[in-house]
């Protein structure tokens, strides 16, 4: 038994002996192929052997190895290369002595194995596989804008990624607020496709699916595409994107626009606040003094209360409902209150207040606020303040005093808040002129506008000694002012006009003197004397008359003149010597010169 076992195994041995010299294909065992990586669109260098031993390489054949089919696509012959018809037949040169094939423009279809044989096939066999890689374009990704409901049973499409003409295809990762993203069941699925193009790069095409809840209504996805080159691993991202989450709202709450204390005048915005997506459909109620009850106010297309502007009466509690259409359920807010500051109309006793001169006046101002208040007067043509409070004592009053005081009640609390009240103080007494006296330069046969001011109580009226257009304009309640288009005659330089205003008190003129200027173009100039004083007895002297510089060139010519005359006539009589100072004078100068 031992000795038939012996014999089966010496046989056996010597069989496989007998193939392996007889050469039989297939049983000879290959060596690893040598590996060589390049880009798409660079030159692949498929080296045969060493180049110090060239004699070697005078023979040789290069096949491709498509499915375990070789095909020859080049000869070296004495060193000289051909290539064969077919797809390498313009893509093949010899390079290094002959011992390098060249593969330029390589493409995705060249990544196979290349085989280069000698004269001694067995002696001189060198397999090479060839790798070609391609980076995909930087990836893009299209957010699902539809939106996902965290109500959803199954996971919805959160984001497609797609990574474009790579070479091998690329491993995608998925990525949620910097974490990546694994498969899990009912929760996370990765679905991913790719595409062949006709240039044999790939197209990948990848799809995230998700179930998510509320708090990922701010998660940034992004996916992230990795492949390798000849120098290494690399990977491209994509941008960060944020899909809609819809969820129901759990709580809603009142938001009033201006922040802080709210005053009469302010525009004031109500709005409803939730916090679901999408919010819910909102309407603000405010409660009715009468009835206690809470009554639905209008609001805007945006389901926004707009109060403009505000009134106090817009004081009051204020509510929200809210009414989830998806749901149907009902939310209500808290009661808010709302405090609009208000001052009422300002009112002064007594409201037309008067008084003789000499005499006092008291003025009370009056307003009520649900705030403190504070008062102050001020002089309306000055805006001086008089007095801080709600009384104004005047004494010894003057015609001065009369006129505008204005009551100011405000709210320091509340900034801006305030209301304003008017009164003017009438003083008896007859007119008073704004001015006596007036002249003006004016010429001949033009319109003159003439004006004249008066006041005093009771209010004063204007009349003119002269005839034109007349018109009237109030300055205050005691006060007129008075205008008059006049053509410029002889008789009306000759008068001049007077303006006459008259109460029942008295009345008092303003009189306006004409004077003719033919040097001067502008018309209706007018010039006040300055020691004229409104209301004076003084007279006005008469200002220069314009011929008065000629005058004077006169005076003086006539001046030189005469001192000529009178030269020539002291000479004369010198000559006649009947100047008995000269002839002395003529005795004593020859004398000493005698001498």
């Amino acid at each position: 038994m031992v000795l038939s076992r012996l014999i089966c195994a010496f046989l056996l041995a010597a069989c496989c002996c007998c193939r392996r010299a007889a050469g039989v294909p297939g049983e000879v065992e290959q060596p690893e192929p040598e590996l060589v990586e390049v880009e798409v669109g660079s030159t692949a260098l498929l080296k045969c052997g060493a180049s110090h031993s060239p004699g070697n390489f005078s023979h040789i054949d290069w096949f491709s190895v498509h499915k375990e089919k070789p095909t020859l696509i080049f000869r070296v012959r004495q060193g000289q290369g051909q290539s064969e018809p077919g797809e390498y037949q313009h893509r093949l040169s010899l390079e290094d002595k002959g011992t390098t094939l060249a593969l330029t423009h390589v493409t995705p279809h060249d990544e196979r194995i290349f085989l280069c044989q000698g004269k001694h096939p067995r002696s001189q066999e060198r397999r090479i596989q060839l790798r070609v890689y391609k980076a995909p374009e930087e990836p893009s990704i299209q957010v699902n804008a539809l939106g996902i409901s965290v109500n959803s049973r199954e996971p919805e499409e959160v984001a497609t990624c797609v990574g474009r003409n790579g070479y091998p295809i690329p491993q995608v990762i998925w990525y949620k607020n910097g974490q990546p993203l694994k498969e899990e069941k009912n929760r996370v699925h990765i679905q991913s496709s790719q595409i062949v193009e006709s240039s044999g790069l790939y197209t990948l095409r990848s799809v995230l699916k998700a179930q998510l809840l509320k708090e990922d209504k701010d998660a940034e996805f992004y996916c992230e595409l990795n492949y390798r080159l000849p120098s290494g691993n690399h990977m491209k991202e994509s941008r960060e994107v944020t899909v809609p989450v819809f969820y129901p709202a759990e709580k809603v709450w009142l938001e009033v626009e201006p922040v802080g204390m709210l005053k009469e005048g302010d525009r004031v915005e109500i709005r409803c606040l939730a916090d679901g997506n999408p919010p819910p459909h909102f309407s603000i109620s405010k409660q009715n003094l009468s009835t206690r009850e809470m009554e639905e106010e209008a609001t805007n297309d945006n389901g926004i209360l707009v109060l403009e502007p505000a009134q106090k009466e817009h004081s009051g509690l204020y509510e929200c409902q809210g009414l989830d259409l998806e749901t149907t359920a009902s939310l209500q807010s808290d009661q808010q209150e709302l405090l609009v500051n208000y001052v009422s109309d300002v009112s002064v006793s007594p409201a037309a207040p008067e008084s003789q001169e000499g005499s006092s006046l008291t003025l009370t101002c009056e307003a009520e606020s649900n705030q403190a208040l504070e008062f102050q007067w001020l002089r309306e043509k000055t805006g001086k303040v008089l007095e801080k409070g709600p009384v104004l004592q005047l004494h010894n009053l003057k015609r001065e005093a009369g006129g505008g005081y204005r009551c100011v009640a405000s709210v320091p609390s509340v900034p801006g808040l305030n209301r304003t009240q008017l009164v003017n103080v009438a003083i008896f007494g007859p007119p008073w002129m704004a001015l006596k006296q007036r002249k003006m330069w004016v010429q001949k046969n033009t319109v003159l506008n003439l004006s004249c001011e008066a006041s005093g109580h009771p209010r004063p009226t204007i009349s003119w000694n002269v005839k034109g257009m007349a018109s009237e304009q109030d300055q205050d309640p005691q006060s007129v002012l008075s205008f008059l288009n006049v053509l410029v005659t002889p008789q009306l330089l000759e008068t001049g006009a007077e303006c006459v205003a008259s109460n029942s008190l008295g009345k008092n003129t303003t009189i306006i003197f004409l004077e003719l200027d033919s040097s001067r173009t502008g018309l209706n100039m007018s010039t006040v004397s300055p020691h004229t004083k409104a209301n004076s007895t003084s007279t006005e002297k008469k200002l220069p008359e314009p011929e008065s510089k000629g005058v004077v060139i006169v005076a003086v010519t006539v001046c030189v003149l005469v001192l000529a005359v009178l030269g020539a006539l002291l000479y004369f009589f010198y000559k006649k010597g009947k100047l008995p100072c000269g002839r002395s004078g003529k005795q004593e100068m020859e004398r000493n010169t005698s001498i």
